[in-house]
């Protein structure tokens, strides 16, 4: 039969007595974790978020306990009464903080029992996730996950009070919005008052934030919930949290210093000290060096090593002549056998553009004068693993000529873009056998930041022939470029369908924050005059008509004496993902979505009745196989 708790109250948490506690009368609740039956003696180990703690059932003392202990199964929620006692030093568990005292129990109370769960958390050997995210109050119960979530309540905490300390209100804005969707899509909401009329939970709050600027709150922050319709990987999930800012009369860098600042908090909160400010680099410089706009700091950048072969062995290789050869140099690697030499290749999507020479080995025996240059060239020792990607040879391609800035030419993009992508994909995948990889205990050598700035304003759709916004319309473009929109929306609607119209050098006040290849965040400078946000939204295609029926309301609002204002939106889950050492966000996030954005422990999305469905206006088709 099972007790009730009535008004016992509990006195300590199973994790915090230690052996000062000893000669002390406890209240200890928790979950039993493990039961050990000597006979006369049993031994209970006790489990709550804080720790386990050591009871022990005498039979010689209190019999009726010790029987009453005997029916203990795994996972039943017990209270145990007792006296706390040092262990004899024979006993003592050096492996728990707890370790030195035990609870001898006087009075038993069994509040609830349990069913035998299809893994236990004091398992040593992982369940499948499927069972883990289907009975995700059980994997919950795990140390490892409670370490988790622990974690991501200490760094959420630690911003709020920063950033609260510096000004910032924390305000929410609406979960129920209207749909402007750009770039993912939106989850919609139908209006039962309003029938055939849509929500649309927000991708972001980035309208109502610049509108709480406008309306004079000077500094806003929000670790807010978020919600994109869009096809799920390891760092991704339908509905995350970031740590949403924006703040008036800024320039990039004062956002800069409150991230930092904020991160050096978050990062304190879980033990490690890092170093600001973090460096800075042009979006044009990262496409050079690393062929992306998220590097990993931690690792050798791109280097161009055509001028190491010579032309019969470029044109004997098919390289193009007047293209880039980029070497990708991932240190410390090791002899790879032949299957992971194979494995390389299925990593690159040239996409026609480039080609990979993965066997750098089987190269240097046919090539051996040139390789030996590409290896002095790089700073390759023994070890080192190379990766060659190269432009494929086309006849009457125009040559390939560095400008003086260093800047990559359009001709050259597909193949650093290529080159970027596998040298990302190469480290994560050599990562186990990468002594960069290896945590130093050294923050500024385990975490290594950066600044990704002056990014473009605008990016070019093959698909959709027209160009789109980089970051997102609400960006501010750099001064210098203000005569490139073309001075009035008639003239820049006419750069609209031309990828070689001036709006492909217009640079924009966009920057992203990076740690270890993993952007942390992005912002950007705002737009806060209503003539300039009008002409973006004519380059990106729209009609004023257009524009006024998605956007009415906020170009309306910039009219009214919009200061100039910036911010930006980082990643909470990921933050806390890194800090815990996890490979994906479904192990920092309390109740997660799996890959195909299903939540297996209450069995969501699911079909709703016909009546809910007539009340809304709404006929569901089958959809199409």
């Amino acid at each position: 039969m099972l007790d009730f708790l009535g008004d016992l109250r509990r006195t300590h948490m199973c994790g915090e007595l230690r052996a000062a506690d000893a000669g002390e009368k406890a209240v200890l609740m928790g979950w039993v974790n493990r039961r050990r039956d000597f006979g006369n003696l049993l031994f209970i180990d006790l489990r709550d978020r804080s720790g386990i703690f050591q009871v022990v059932f005498n039979k010689e003392t209190n019999a009726a306990a010790h029987e009453k202990a005997g029916t203990l199964r795994n996972e039943f929620v017990i209270a145990a009464i007792g006296t706390i006692k040092l262990r004899d030093a024979d006993t003592i568990n050096k492996n728990i903080p707890t370790g030195e005292v035990e609870l001898v129990v006087e009075e038993l109370r069994v509040l609830n029992t349990s069913k035998l769960p299809p893994f236990l958390p004091s398992d040593t050997a992982l369940a499948n996730e499927e069972a883990r995210l289907k009975y995700r109050y059980i994997d919950l119960r795990r140390d490892v996950m409670q370490a988790n979530i622990k974690l991501r309540h200490e760094v959420a905490l630690a911003i709020r009070n920063y950033l609260s300390g510096l000004g910032f209100y924390e305000i929410e804005t609406p979960f129920m919005t209207r749909s402007t969707p750009e770039g993912a899509r939106d989850y919609l909401v139908p209006s039962r008052v309003q029938p055939g009329t849509f929500y649309a939970l927000p991708q972001s709050p980035q309208i109502f934030k610049q509108i709480l600027m406008i309306s004079g709150f000077d500094r806003y922050f929000q670790i807010v919930r978020c919600f994109r319709d869009e096809d799920l990987r390891a760092d991704r999930q339908p509905e995350f949290t970031q740590i949403d800012l924006e703040m008036s009369y800024p320039q990039a860098d004062r956002v800069w210093e409150v991230v930092e600042g904020f991160l050096t908090a978050s990062f304190k909160a879980a033990g490690h000290t890092i170093k600001t400010p973090f460096p800075r680099m042009d979006y044009d410089d990262a496409i050079r060096q690393y062929g992306i706009d998220k590097p990993d700091m931690r690792l050798p950048a791109l280097t161009d090593v055509s001028d190491c072969f010579a032309a019969a062995n470029v044109e004997q290789l098919a390289m193009s002549p007047n293209r880039p050869v980029l070497a990708i140099r991932i240190p410390k690697v090791g002899d790879l056998s032949r299957k992971e030499r194979d494995d390389i290749k299925p990593l690159f999507n040239g996409k026609g553009n480039a080609k990979v020479f993965e066997d750098f080995g089987r190269l240097e025996k046919s090539f051996p004068e040139d390789l030996a240059k590409v290896r002095a060239k790089v700073g390759a020792v023994a070890g080192d693993l190379i990766v060659l990607v190269a432009g494929i040879a086309k006849p009457g391609e125009p040559a390939s000529t560095p400008t003086a800035s260093g800047k990559v030419l359009p001709q050259d993009g597909a193949i650093y873009s290529a080159a970027g992508l596998l040298w990302l994909a190469l480290a994560q995948k050599f990562a186990y056998r990468h002594k960069a990889f290896e945590k130093t205990g050294d923050p500024s050598v385990d975490y290594k930041f950066l600044w990704v700035a002056n990014f473009p304003m605008f990016e070019w759709d093959e698909g959709d022939q027209r160009w789109n916004a980089a970051h997102h319309p609400f960006t501010s473009l750099h001064e210098d470029d203000m005569d490139k929109l073309g001075g009035d929306s008639v003239t820049v609607m006419k750069n609209v369908k031309d990828p070689n119209s001036p709006l492909a050098s217009v640079r924009a006040l966009a920057y992203d924050v990076v740690l270890n290849g993993t952007e942390l965040g992005s912002g950007s400078i705002r737009i806060h005059r209503q003539d300039i946000q009008s002409q973006i939204f004519s380059a990106l295609g729209m009609t004023p008509e257009e524009a006024s029926s998605r956007f009415g309301f906020f170009l309306e609002a910039l009219e009214y004496g919009t200061p100039p204002h910036g911010g930006i939106a980082l990643g909470l889950d990921r933050i806390v993902m890194i800090l815990a050492g996890a490979d994906s966000l479904r192990e920092v996030i309390p109740f997660p979505k799996t890959a195909r954005a299903v939540d297996l422990m209450v069995d969501a999305p699911t079909p709703v009745s016909e009546a809910q469905l007539k009340e809304l206006g709404i006929a569901v088709k089958p959809a199409k196989a």
